[in-house]
C-alpha cells in the first residue's frame, strides 16, 4: 500500500506591509544591511518566522507529523514556500503557483 505524505504551499507576496514590516526584523544585530526585502523575508522564513507571521496556518499534519520548509522559490512578486513531511516534488496540477495555471487562462 502506498503511503501518502502531506504537502503544503504558501505564497508570500512581497512589497506589502506584512512582508516589509517589523516581522522581518527578528534579529538585525549582526546582519548585513545590504539584503533586499526578499532576502530578509527568505531568511526570516528559514529561521522559523512563518509561525509568528501566519499563526492561522497549521504546520502539523492530521496524524501529528510536522511540516518542514524544504524549499523557498523566489519569483517576481512573491516567495513560494514548499512545506512537507518529506522533500517531494509538488504536482503542478494541484499547485497554487500562478506560473502553473496562468498559461491556461487564454484557453478558458
Amino acid at each position: 500500500m502506498e503511503k501518502y505524505y502531506t504537502q503544503q504551499e504558501i505564497l508570500l507576496v512581497t512589497g506589502t506591509t506584512l512582508t516589509s514590516g517589523e516581522l522581518c526584523k527578528k534579529d538585525e544585530a549582526g546582519q548585513d544591511g545590504h539584503q533586499t526585502e526578499k532576502e530578509k523575508l527568505q531568511e526570516a522564513c528559514w529561521n522559523g518566522l512563518v509561525r509568528t507571521m501566519l499563526p492561522e496556518i497549521s504546520l502539523q499534519t492530521a496524524n501529528g507529523g510536522i511540516l518542514c520548509i524544504w524549499e523557498i522559490k523566489e519569483a517576481g512578486s512573491f516567495l513560494e514556500l514548499d512545506l512537507g513531511e518529506i522533500p517531494a516534488a509538488i504536482d503542478k496540477h494541484f499547485s497554487i503557483t500562478p506560473h502553473n495555471f496562468l498559461c491556461m487562462q487564454s484557453y478558458n
